[in-house]
Formats: C-alpha cells, sequence, structure tokens
C-alpha cells in the first residue's frame, strides 16, 4: 500500500494530504523509464565490450581457428615454395640445359595476374589482407607448378628424344674385333692402290676374312642393298635419322632388304671384296647431312678408352688404302 503524504498549511493550521497531479505522476513515470533504459543501454554496451556471449565466444574461436589456419596454410606454402625453387633450380641448371632446352626465367614462372582485381571480393573484413594475401600466393604457386609441369612434359619428350638419337646415331664398329685382321687405312689422304696416286680416303678399311658379319653401328632404316654404286660393288646404306647415314661397301652378301629396320648391332651382311677393292675388307663411311665424316670419332660404343687410342694412332697413319 503506497505511502500517504501530508503537508502542513499555515492558513488552516493543519495537515493537509498532498494530492499529485496525474501530470506529475506521468512526468516521473516518463524520466524514470527513460533514465532506466539509458542505464540498461549504458551497462550493455559496457559490458558487451569486456563480457562475450556465447555467440560471440563462438564466432570469436572460429575466427581464431580461421586465422590459425591461414597462418599454417602460408606455413606451408612457404615449404612448397621452397621445395618448387629446388626443382626450377635443377629443371633451369640441369635437365633443360643438359637438352639444349632455354632456361625458363623466372619472371615467367612467378607472374602474377593483372587486370582486374580478382580478390576484391575479400575486402571489407577484419582478415581482409590476409585472406588476399594468401588466396594471391595460392594463385601464384599453383601457376608456377603448372609452368613447372610443362617443362619436365617437354623435359621428358626431350629425353626420349635423346635416347632415340644415342640409339640412332653410328656408334659401333661395324665389324667385331676378334674379327679383324687389321685396321687397314683410316679417313684422310691415302695411297690409292690402283693407281698409286695420293687421294682422300672418306670412310675407314677393316681387313677381315671373306664371309666376316657386318653388324649395323646404329638404330636405323636400310635405304640401299645393291651395287649400283661406282668402286662400292655390294654395299648397304643405313639412314639413321637426325641426318646421318652409314655404307658398308664391298659385301660379299647382304643379309637385310630395303626399307627393313635394323638395330644397332644386327646382322646386316658379310664381308667380302666386290666392286674396287683390292682385298676382302669392309670399307665403312659416316654421312652427316650428306657431308662425309670421319667415323673414328663415332666408337665409343663398343671400344675402350686403350682399344680407342690403338685405333686412333692406327687409322691416322698414312698407309695405302684397299679401295
Amino acid at each position: 500500500m503506497a505511502k500517504v503524504k501530508y503537508y502542513y498549511d499555515a492558513e488552516t493550521l493543519s495537515y493537509r494530504k498532498i494530492k499529485r497531479k496525474k501530470r506529475t505522476t506521468f512526468k516521473y513515470a516518463s524520466v524514470f523509464l527513460v533514465a532506466a533504459a539509458l542505464f540498461g543501454f549504458l551497462s550493455f554496451f559496457i559490458v558487451s565490450q569486456y563480457i562475450q556471449s556465447p555467440k560471440e565466444r563462438q564466432l570469436s574461436r572460429e575466427l581464431q581457428n580461421a586465422q590459425l589456419q591461414y597462418e599454417l596454410l602460408n606455413k606451408r606454402m612457404d615449404d612448397a615454395i621452397t621445395a618448387l625453387e629446388n626443382v626450377e633450380e635443377r629443371d633451369n641448371a640441369i635437365y633443360r640445359l643438359y637438352f639444349e632446352a632455354n632456361p625458363i626465367p623466372k619472371e615467367q614462372r612467378r607472374a602474377g595476374f593483372g587486370g582486374v582485381n580478382r580478390y576484391k571480393k575479400f575486402e571489407g573484413f577484419d582478415n581482409s589482407q590476409l585472406i588476399a594475401e594468401s588466396s594471391k600466393r595460392l594463385d601464384i604457386l599453383e601457376k608456377a607448378i603448372v609452368v613447372q609441369s610443362k617443362s619436365l612434359d617437354e623435359i621428358a619428350k626431350l629425353a626420349n628424344d635423346k635416347e632415340k638419337f644415342l640409339e640412332a646415331i653410328p656408334a659401333i664398329q661395324p665389324v667385331s674385333n676378334v674379327n679383324l685382321t687389321r685396321m687397314a687405312s683410316g679417313y684422310g689422304y691415302r695411297t690409292d692402290p690402283f693407281t698409286k696416286v695420293r687421294k682422300f680416303h672418306y670412310g675407314m678399311d677393316f681387313t677381315a676374312p671373306r664371309g666376316t658379319p657386318v653388324y649395323a653401328s646404329g638404330n636405323g632404316v636400310v635405304k640401299r642393298a645393291d651395287n649400283g654404286s661406282t668402286g662400292y660393288g655390294n654395299h648397304i646404306r643405313i639412314d639413321h635419322g637426325y641426318g646421318y647415314m652409314s655404307l658398308y661397301a664391298h659385301l660379299y652378301k647382304y643379309n637385310v632388304r630395303v626399307n627393313q629396320k635394323v638395330k644397332r648391332g644386327d646382322l646386316i651382311g658379310f664381308v667380302g671384296s666386290t666392286g674396287r677393292s683390292e682385298a676382302p675388307h669392309l670399307h665403312y663411311e659416316v654421312f652427316k647431312d650428306n657431308e662425309r665424316i670421319n667415323p673414328i670419332n663415332f666408337y665409343y660404343g663398343n671400344l675402350s678408352a686403350l682399344e680407342f687410342d690403338k685405333l686412333l694412332k692406327k687409322a691416322s697413319l698414312e698407309n695405302q688404302s684397299l679401295d
């Protein structure tokens, strides 16, 4: 029950009951409500600055976890970039250099993305810079991996071509060492056995008994197996590709046919003394881009260093050729 308040009336010398007007009551009530609302708002504002709600605490934890994940992502990207740089260095300094391919410049490997701002969608957030920077690094890393992947594809193709090239070029003696009587004559000026005139000898003569096996010095395709060239008698020509061709002359007989594919070491014919020949032997020539070159430079496939040195000395002697 509300307390009744009185005031002293000096005129009547008595106490009279205080009667509150409705306007006054409404005014006090309004002030109270406004003050209460203001106090409540201030209290909520102050508390909200220092005390988080359960929902805010959950969001805060999620944000901290996201920041941690981005930091871990950047650390992993650092490790990936370091590993990729090692691969790129070997790619440029070893692989591409070995296969005579131009190195890929770093500007091409680390090129960014011009034009439209790809990361505008990340703007306006508390961690916009972190997110945008991480996304940018990831994009550059992905592009660098694509560039390196294409480079390795190119290297794999070059390696395959290199392997085919090494298998194709004439790299062994066409007559086995155990079957050789001697290396009669080498590439260079020699005395013609018929005219006794000093002239250039474009091949190498391997003296061996009639019927001695003759082997293909590299992979290729037989282009000729006939006696239609003056002086060579029965002879074989093998196209090795890459501009190389080998010729085997004065044969007794053939063991291959035209357009037949052969591999290094395949038996292709037998030593004879057909054509312009003084005695049984194999006359062997090597062509590069239709120019005859010294075959002595191509015997790394089946000779030791000592054997090659002996052969080189014999081949350099200016003696009489056999054809």
